[in-house]
């Protein structure tokens, strides 16, 4: 099968309602030779038809009339993304779009596929500033009410953001120091001829994914992590023997964190509306060596419901994703401002809920992987005004992480390696 046959029936079934990673994943399951090369480009173009859907819908829909054949659609969606933003020969795509089309179809659909291609690729200059004088959100690929929101959030630099957000991820791995050090773990990476991007303390963002293959990785040496969920947990500063709550923990990424940085003492209880999510953290922890991560199912919203209080709390709450988009580049296609709205409320209860079990002197994180100032400031805002008894204490951030501050000096990262996420951390005053 061709390889661009594989992309539009990967990308077939992510129309069909599967989730973006789960049908490239099953792909690739499926299909268990595919050379690396292969699989990284297919992995490419998929992902980056799906972070151009829009632009890419707006001209198919400006150059064509209606398509009848899906796979025909996808073929072009394929080639336009392949011309317009890969550094791809588009004389070298049109030929090789007209071919397969000529195998699975006739002459005349063929003629109309080189036809519309070579159209789009000579006004390709004139289709993005056009969009850039009158519908600058179709040409970041966004809706219209996300450019607003985050144009009117972010004013100053809101363009750099939505480009950032579009940008291919980086693989980030962490080191797991119970098991494992930095030395061996720089042996395994000349091994295997991988580079550093870039280190933020034990997170690393390379220029290989076949480290996931490895027996290291594997056995819990190494973990996926970015860098921005690692340090939400790093500034609760935990130390030996402190009792903490991670209150929405599932997959365990943050729990596990915090472990590590107590060399397994103490006790962190790890909570998960979700009973499947709970043996997913189980599970994380006992291939990691963790033994002092306790999971349990249980409503975030009714944290005050448990016994006894905490040293230290974190809060990574439930939220829209969208610092997340480059990963799951779906995720910004199907929400409105109207589940923001609602998000927001429900971090509000947890965050309140969680303030009623931390000790006095002791340290709440709030963080959340999402950009909107509804899920982030406003809900700070709220919270600070209720809680006389709070107060924002300095985050503690890598020199070479990109962040802005907001207000209350709540961290916005904004880093072309790392997730999107906010941070920001509250002592209770006696």
């Amino acid at each position: 099968m061709n390889i661009k046959e594989r992309i539009i029936d990967v990308f077939s079934h992510y129309e069909a309602g599967k989730y973006s990673n789960i049908a490239l994943n099953d792909y690739f399951r499926e299909n268990p030779n595919l050379p690396i090369k292969e699989k990284s480009f297919i992995t490419e173009v998929f992902y980056g038809m799906i972070r151009k859907q829009m632009f890419l819908e707006y001209v198919l829909r400006t150059y064509t009339k209606k398509i009848e054949y899906p796979w025909l659609k996808n073929l072009l969606r394929l080639s336009l993304y392949q011309g317009l933003f890969m550094d791809s020969d588009e004389k070298g795509v049109v030929w090789e779009a007209v071919e397969l089309t000529k195998n699975k179809y006739d002459k005349k659909v063929a003629n109309f596929v080189n036809g519309v291609l070579r159209k789009i690729f000579r006004e390709k200059n004139e289709i993005f500033n056009s969009l850039l004088n009158k519908k600058e959100y179709l040409l970041y690929s966004y809706p219209k009410w996300f450019y607003n929101k985050i144009k009117s959030d972010y004013p100053k630099n809101f363009k750099e953001i939505l480009k950032t957000l579009k940008e291919t991820p980086y693989l980030s791995i962490r080191i797991n120091k119970l098991k494992y050090t930095e030395k061996e773990f720089l042996n395994l990476l000349n091994k295997l001829n991988i580079k550093i991007l870039k280190q933020v303390d034990f997170v690393y963002y390379l220029s290989d994914g076949k480290i996931l293959n490895t027996d290291e990785f594997k056995s819990g040496k190494l973990t996926v992590q970015d860098a921005s969920s690692y340090i939400a947990a790093k500034n609760l500063n935990a130390n030996k023997d402190d009792r903490i709550l991670d209150a929405c923990s599932a997959p365990g990424g943050k729990s596990m964190v915090i472990a590590e940085s107590m060399n397994n003492t103490g006790e962190i209880i790890s909570l998960d509306i979700h009973e499947h999510k709970i043996k997913l953290i189980k599970n994380n922890a006992e291939n990691m060596g963790i033994k002092n991560v306790y999971p349990i199912l249980h409503d975030a919203r009714k944290i005050n419901e448990l016994n006894g209080e905490f040293d230290k709390i974190l809060v990574d709450a439930p939220c829209s994703g969208f610092g997340v988009i480059r990963k799951k580049p779906e995720a910004i296609y199907n929400k409105t401002i109207s589940n923001v709205e609602e998000l927001a409320r429900l971090q509000l209860d947890i965050l309140n809920s969680a303030s009623k079990k931390l000790k006095k002197g002791g340290i709440l994180v709030y963080s959340t992987c999402t950009i909107t100032k509804e899920e982030n400031t406003a809900n700070i805002r709220k919270f600070l005004e209720t809680h006389s008894n709070f107060s924002v204490v300095e985050t503690d951030i890598p020199k070479n992480v990109n962040f802005i501050k907001d207000k209350y000096n709540g961290i916005n990262i904004f880093d072309n390696f790392l997730d999107a996420f906010y941070i920001i951390k509250l002592k209770k005053n006696s």
